[in-house]
């Protein structure tokens, strides 16, 4: 007998703000046709005033529990992936653990940046599978708003706030890659890099700081990292990207998405774009292509799909599940 991690359900929250291109223009030298060009961005979503990442996250999760038709007294485990907690402690994973009304189970947060969701699936795969949690919701919630420098074109355009979940479930299965559930899992990273993707604050300075990245170094080691680790946790089961009917990358930059499908062989008519729609929700962004993915019809149950994030660390890694 063989347990996987299915996905029983998944579910997305956005805030109410849309935040179109335009209104950069008069803060910044900017335009509409920058932005698009540069990143494929066209709107993102801001979190109100008051509204914080575990906001996000509750509402991600109860998405998530009514489409697998469970409810929060089913789950074992809570895994939220952000890089913007609420508190420095506690956990946003236990502020969400009290929203949906548990007091028992047990709640954590990982902090991969962009990568985050990738390493949380893959945490909590390897809690079903050792047998310490049967039901687990994992969440990606950020509110990526809060760190930016507003004079700052490069970067403040990029990202907007959001957050998607997953509920996953230990199931018996017949151990072949066409078992449904989580087949395989790739994590990476390097501290040497630290400097091009970060955040200049922290306890270290008293000040929450505001990201810092150099886009060029950025981009080129996304493109060569991103197809390596689909490769790899494709090759530890024996298949390839002629196999893949979805990729369902990290939603950072139209450029980055396009040049690793290319790299993996596998046409832009078999990824799941939203970054037009959201920008970069670092560890939200493939909990919320996900869910936006099966609502559009696009992916649809015993589906091969690939996700795959790169984040600062850097951290990068990648996940091969059978929907």
């Amino acid at each position: 007998m063989t347990i996987r991690a299915v996905v029983r359900g998944v579910g997305h929250y956005l805030p109410e703000r849309v935040v179109p291109n335009a209104e950069f223009e008069s803060l910044i030298e900017t335009s509409d046709e920058w932005i698009r060009t540069r990143s494929g961005i066209e709107r993102r979503h801001f979190a109100a005033e008051g509204q914080m990442t575990s906001d996000l996250g509750l509402r991600a999760a109860q998405a998530a529990l009514a489409d697998a038709g469970l409810d929060s007294s089913d789950i074992d485990a809570i895994i939220v992936a952000t890089s913007t907690a609420d508190l420095t402690f506690p956990s946003v994973a236990t502020m969400i653990q009290s929203g949906l009304g548990l007091s028992r189970g047990f709640a954590f947060d990982v902090q991969a940046v962009c990568a985050g969701f990738v390493y949380a699936l893959t945490t909590a795969n390897a809690l079903i599978l050792a047998g310490q949690a049967r039901r687990v919701l994992v969440i990606g919630a950020e509110t990526f708003s809060r760190l930016m420098d507003w004079t700052d074109r490069s970067t403040c355009v990029l990202f907007g706030d959001g957050a998607g979940a997953l509920v996953l479930e230990a199931q018996e299965a017949g151990g072949t890659t066409a078992d449904r559930g989580i087949l395989s899992t790739d994590l990476n990273s390097d501290g040497r890099f630290k400097d091009i993707l970060y955040v200049d604050g922290g306890v270290s300075t008293g000040a929450t700081g505001h990201l810092r990245m150099e886009g060029k170094e950025v981009f080129r080691h996304a493109v060569e990292k991103l197809a390596e680790t689909a490769h790899t946790a494709l090759e530890k089961i024996g298949l390839s990207g002629g196999d893949v009917d979805w990729i369902v990358p990290h939603q950072a930059n139209i450029r980055i998405i396009e040049a690793t499908a290319k790299r993996m062989q596998v046409p832009m008519d078999r990824v799941v774009v939203t970054v037009q729609d959201h920008g970069n929700t670092s560890a939200a962004s493939i909990p919320l292509a996900l869910s936006v993915g099966k609502q559009r019809g696009q992916i649809k149950t015993g589906d091969l799909v690939v996700t795959e994030a790169i984040g600062g660390g850097l951290a990068w890694g990648a996940v091969v599940l059978r929907w």
